[in-house]
């Protein structure tokens, strides 16, 4: 059975983004309307970076910036790390967990096609990236 790509995973899914010019205030909302916790940036159609929910608490609440008022821009986290379409379920989680990070913007060839959250993978299925995440047992 051939492993999943990101591609397939991603597929049916809208690109969920906005330019640097929005609001944290109406970025906050998209993302409690989509039920996501991160935002592709663009300018002209061109990937810029992301905006998540740590930037937003960690560089405007706990930076006691008006979200009103800051700007995406201002404290998006920059030319974020980068996978292509192709790639396997399994190589985005280890990209992620080496970097330290939860969101990673999905690409075809200079296009954003999406975006890959580290809780999308398990829910995915595919074998070889269970084989990866080693769960602990409960009890």
């Amino acid at each position: 059975m051939p492993h999943r790509t990101l591609l397939d995973l991603l597929a049916g899914r809208p690109v969920r983004g906005v330019s640097g010019s929005f609001t944290i205030a109406s970025v906050c909302h998209r993302l409690r309307d989509y039920r996501i916790g991160a935002l592709v940036v663009v300018e002209a159609k061109r990937l810029v970076g992301i905006i998540t929910e740590r930037d937003i608490a960690t560089r405007v609440i706990a930076g006691h910036r008006d979200p009103m008022l800051t700007l995406v821009r201002e404290v998006m986290t920059r030319d974020p790390q980068t996978i292509a379409a192709e790639a396997s379920l399994a190589e985005a989680h280890r990209l992620m967990i080496a970097g330290g990070f939860r969101h990673l913007p999905v690409m075809r060839g200079d296009d954003v096609i999406g975006m890959v959250s580290l809780r999308d993978l398990p829910a995915a299925g595919d074998s070889s990236l269970r084989d990866t995440i080693r769960v602990p047992a409960l009890g």
